[in-house]
């Protein structure tokens, strides 16, 4: 595994990845999500529901990681810093998360062939995701485009 820092690109990795959110805390706290989307070399969007304990461990301290193994030899975690770029979008908080350096799990000895099968067995919510990744993508990708 290296670890670089000011990574030149963050890998591409399919829309709707379930993807590894860790934040700080008294404990380490760990949560999947779906809506984690790459919005340019170094900045990645995401969406949390207002009540979760995440959110609320990333208005503390907006310190995280964010881990995609998305098959296709990619898998890495990103380190950052999140903060919050919109209080209401479609019913979630949108989070910008500033990369400083990811750490890419790939391995000569091993490879990664997919990502978690997953999908939404629940309609309304599966069209809820699909909104929130749209909304997701007409964010701005770094504070340099606000």
């Amino acid at each position: 595994m290296t670890e670089r820092s000011t990574p030149p690109g963050l890998p591409a990795w399919p829309e709707g990845t379930a993807a590894v959110l860790s934040t700080a805390g008294e404990h380490p706290h760990a949560i999947p999500v779906s809506t984690a989307i790459r919005t340019d070399d170094r900045t990645i969007h995401f969406a949390l529901g207002g009540r979760r304990a995440s959110l609320a461990r990333l208005r503390a301290d907006p310190h995280c990681a964010l881990t995609v193994m998305a098959g296709e030899d990619v898998a890495f975690t990103a380190h950052g810093r999140a903060t919050v770029v919109d209080e209401d979008l479609e019913g979630t908080v949108a989070l910008r998360l500033d990369v400083d350096s990811v750490q890419d799990h790939d391995q000569p000895t091993f490879t990664i062939e997919a990502g978690v099968a997953w999908r939404w067995t629940d309609a309304g919510a599966a069209a809820r995701d699909a909104a929130v990744r749209a909304g997701l993508r007409r964010l701005p990708a770094s504070t340099d485009q606000v």
